[in-house]
């Protein structure tokens, strides 16, 4: 059994980061999380450097890491025309294209009603798929969104057909705001793969209301095994009602490991990408499984005195 862990520290994990990272400090990241197994790497986004500083040179990025670890399959998400141009350019060959399906949130992140932003994204599919780009479509909000309650799953499934239709090869469920629960997790996730059985589901969920973790196994219940995660749990608090801390990776490593569940990820060694993350951002990271093996060793150097 396996399951694939998408690291998304460096889009994700850093894009609300003040303190920003320069392309050495990032390489230097790659280098560890390759190290320790990652195979699938989510990069940045194209969008207007002015917007988001911190994946300004997702470009460039993209260009290093694909040279020095061709193995590893990179990502990176696309809003419009112009971003996908880049991406193009860059060389990348699966790209995400993120879709708001609450209203509100739509409208804060895009500018655009709900409805709008999903027509938007189906174009952006249909130009990328016809460039030989495999796409993710990333739900946001697929459990909810600020204000305005849980979704049905026929809603869901109705902001997903025309994605589909438009050819992306996967489904990302996003629990932007953090109010998802086990069950709610294994409805949709089940209802999705049951009306898409050709599309690969994946799930990003955050750790808001400390339900991440149990979000997660739930999901892997009902088939998926696609995550999206971060290092440390670096992330979140975009989209308000208090929404932070993406799963982290090592947590989410120690969980499977304990399932019998292959991730390719070598905890002690994926620890290290933890550390370095917090000597940069000069603080401690919300993920557990860091502290749990570095109070070990000092616990073994002690001699359990």
């Amino acid at each position: 059994m396996r399951v694939v862990l998408e690291e998304e520290s460096l889009r994700d994990g850093l894009q609300a980061e003040s303190r920003l990272f320069g392309l050495t400090e990032k390489m230097e990241i790659v280098r560890l999380l390759a190290a320790a197994g990652v195979r699938r790497l989510q990069l940045g986004s194209f969008v207007n450097p002015r917007s988001v500083p911190q994946v300004a040179n997702t470009d460039v990025l993209a260009a290093l890491v694909r040279r020095e670890f061709p193995d590893i399959l990179c990502t990176a998400q696309v809003f419009n025309e112009k971003g996908l141009e880049r991406a193009i350019r860059s060389g990348l060959a699966h790209l995400g294209v993120p879709v708001w399906i609450s209203d509100t949130l739509s409208r804060l992140h895009t500018g655009r009603p709900m409805a709008e932003g999903v027509e938007v994204a189906t174009r952006l599919i249909a130009s990328a798929t016809t460039a030989g780009i495999d796409i993710c479509a990333g739900i946001q909000c697929a459990f909810g969104g600020v204000g305005e309650g849980p979704l049905s799953e026929a809603e869901v499934l109705a902001a997903i057909a025309p994605l589909a239709a438009a050819g992306a090869r996967a489904i990302d469920l996003a629990d932007s705001t953090g109010t998802a629960h086990p069950l709610s997790v294994k409805r949709l996730a089940s209802a999705v793969r049951e009306a898409y059985p050709e599309v690969e589901l994946s799930l990003h969920l955050y750790d808001t209301r400390g339900l991440g973790l149990v979000n997660m196994y739930a999901g892997y219940e009902a088939g998926v095994r696609v995550f999206g995660t971060a290092a440390g749990g670096l992330g979140g608090g975009t989209c308000g009602d208090g929404a932070l801390g993406n799963v982290a990776t090592e947590d989410a490593v120690h969980l499977f490991q304990g399932m019998g569940v292959d991730t390719g990820i070598d905890l002690s060694l994926f620890c290290r990408v933890v550390a370095r993350f917090e000597a940069l951002l000069e603080r401690q990271l919300p993920g557990r499984m860091t502290r749990v093996l570095r109070g070990r060793r000092e616990e073994g150097l002690s001699g359990g005195r």
